[in-house]
């Protein structure tokens, strides 16, 4: 059995299971803990209804993990299929994520939110860091505290202003810090409970 696995000849078809597999298990490695404790710590409801509630989320994660890996995997070798020099460039990855992108992550749900968030900030850190790259420059001193403050001060103004254009959990995180620390009935409502 090693012995097929280990052909060059079945390499890029194992490589769509292998991707396929790796996308479930991390999907589900980082999903996991993170439903359990937000469910546990916020979410109402039943025990059934929290247990319900995590696998849901973990799922739709691992799923969307191992469904974009296979499609960006598959597009990234049917184009090296299709090229002149049987080699991928920037431009088939490019279009391998975009399809991928569109297709596994393009519905509007709180899981795909999450990781589209998570990625556009990693692209913003990413694009920046390589405009000082290339620039031959060093990051100014005190260049990550400019930025916390301009992400804290654009955020806060945002949730004052008009706080619907914000995403829900970032809104309700809000809320609860900002708002309902105005709030209190008695000592207890004041140190122990929030309401």
């Amino acid at each position: 059995m090693d012995d097929t696995v280990l052909d060059p000849r079945y390499h890029s078809v194992l490589s769509l299971i292998k991707g396929f597999r790796n996308g479930v298990v991390y999907g589900t490695k980082i999903r996991f803990p993170h439903a359990l404790v937000m469910t546990l710590l916020f979410r109402t409801g039943s025990p059934r209804e929290k247990v319900n509630a995590i696998l849901k989320a973990t799922t739709a994660h691992a799923r969307g993990l191992a469904f974009f890996v296979t499609t960006y995997k598959s597009m990234m070798l049917i184009q090296r299929y299709l090229s002149a020099s049987g080699k991928n460039t920037d431009l088939h990855t490019f279009i391998a994520g975009f399809v991928g992108g569109y297709f596994v992550f393009g519905e509007k749900t709180s899981v795909n939110q999450q990781i589209i968030l998570y990625l556009f900030s990693r692209i913003a850190m990413g694009l920046a860091n390589t405009l000082i790259k290339a620039s031959s420059i060093e990051a100014p001193q005190g260049s990550f505290a400019l930025f916390a403050a301009l992400c804290w001060g654009t955020v806060l103004v945002l949730f004052r202003r008009d706080r619907s254009v914000l995403q829900d959990s970032l809104r309700s995180s809000m809320t609860y810090l900002y708002e309902d620390s105005n709030h209190w009935t008695s000592l207890k409502t004041l140190l122990w409970h929030n309401k």
